[in-house]
């Protein structure tokens, strides 16, 4: 087929980068928790709507999305503090409908931690035991070991108010993990940490929950935390769920457009398929001109309205034309964005009125010998595989 170069190698498939741990993927796995066909109304707003889920055991998941997406409220109705319209909620096959949030197999670590502050640390771990009327000797083991599995023993007898935010953070967490719920809750559990503690908490947490084998539910608009975090994500919009996969695969295949833009930085392009194969299409774009994109979803045919999507870091950037690149554009630098570890480049395509591609080039060696500036006439390529054909 003319325009298709048959060279180009086929996209290689994902594999899961971060463990041998996937029970979605066994029929006969039981999942955890499950949400089936649960909707949510707030007067005319519907929070949630309709929606479906299933949660598995020791699973670290994330629920995220933007602001107003249903993502909070899904989690509440699973803690028991809201009620929903209709469908049905289940913990390990039993129905939630009814039972009381402190009679639930879950707890929740809270944003703002929501420690008391006349307590000592000892006592807010121990408050939850103590409501369930636990043994003194049972309470004050437990504590103990909560202490030890956050790192913080010798400091029981202080209050919230002489800890550090991470030392409350992790007061927090102990006091959820006490009762040792069969699911553990987590409502942006590192969203008060600044930058450098919240990188370092996050595998603290990854690592806590493997050890407890625990099913972790959190909720966070913040896509680098649930890609560092979870097994799996499920990216909301609308209150219904636009994908459910592990984050490698959100990422490099976005089953939507919305997922695709929320989820890190991308180029869309849109175009019209001029052929198509098994192994490559051909898509003719305005104004930018051919874009080649290696194996495709089945049933593409000429004519079709698609967006191909092309993140940022799989475009090369240079001066001089690459001369066996299947992709290429011609364009002129218009920003440069320096983040430490790699440089921004906006790159206006087509000409006066074309669009700007994002290109992310890391910064591997402190010199260059020609860098790249302002107002350069540069080319960007990528390789067919690069490319993330979307529905139009």
């Amino acid at each position: 087929m003319a325009g298709l170069p048959p060279s180009v190698p086929p996209r290689k498939s994902l594999g899961n980068i971060r463990r041998a741990f996937a029970p979605w993927a066994n029929p006969a796995a039981r999942p955890l928790v499950t949400f089936e066909g649960v909707t949510k109304r707030f007067g005319g707003v519907t929070a949630v709507d309709d929606l479906t889920l299933a949660i598995y055991p020791g699973e670290f998941f994330a629920l995220l999305g933007p602001s107003g997406c249903g993502k909070t409220t899904l989690m509440r109705m699973l803690a028991g503090f809201e009620t929903p319209d209709s469908g049905r909620i289940a913990i390990d096959g039993q129905d939630l409908a009814g039972i009381p949030p402190y009679r639930r197999p879950t707890n929740m670590m809270f944003q703002s931690y929501a420690l008391f502050p006349h307590m000592s640390v000892e006592d807010n771990i121990a408050y939850g035991l103590r409501q369930e009327g636990q043994p003194r000797t049972e309470i004050a083991r437990r504590v103990a070991e909560m202490l030890a599995l956050v790192k913080l023993e010798g400091l029981g007898r202080r209050r919230p108010d002489q800890l550090s935010g991470g030392q409350r953070q992790r007061v927090a967490l102990a006091r959820a993990l006490a009762k040792r719920p069969k699911v553990l809750l987590l409502d942006e559990p590192l969203g008060a940490l600044d930058r450098k503690l919240r990188e370092a908490t996050q595998y603290e947490l990854m690592d806590l929950q493997s050890e407890l084998g625990l099913t972790f539910v959190m909720v966070t608009h913040d896509q680098d935390e649930a890609m560092a975090l979870a097994d799996r994500i499920a990216v909301m919009s609308g209150g219904r769920i636009a994908q459910v996969a592990p984050p490698e695969v959100i990422y490099e295949n976005p089953a939507t457009r919305f997922v695709a833009e929320f989820v890190g930085d991308v180029n869309l392009v849109e175009g019209t398929i001029t052929e198509a194969s098994e192994a490559f299409v051909s898509i003719r774009t305005a104004p930018e001109g051919l874009v080649i994109i290696a194996d495709p979803p089945p049933g593409l045919h000429p004519g079709a309205a698609v967006t191909v999507a092309l993140r940022p870091e799989k475009v090369a950037i240079t001066h001089a034309e690459p001369p066996q690149a299947v992709n290429k554009l011609a364009g002129e630098i218009w920003d440069i964005g320096y983040l430490g570890d790699f440089t921004m480049f906006q790159v206006k395509v087509g000409g006066e009125g074309g669009p700007l591609f994002k290109v992310a080039l890391a910064n591997r060696t402190r010199r260059v010998e020609r860098p790249l500036a302002w107002d350069d006439r540069v080319w960007l390529s990528w390789d067919a595989e690069a490319g993330i054909l979307l529905a139009g």
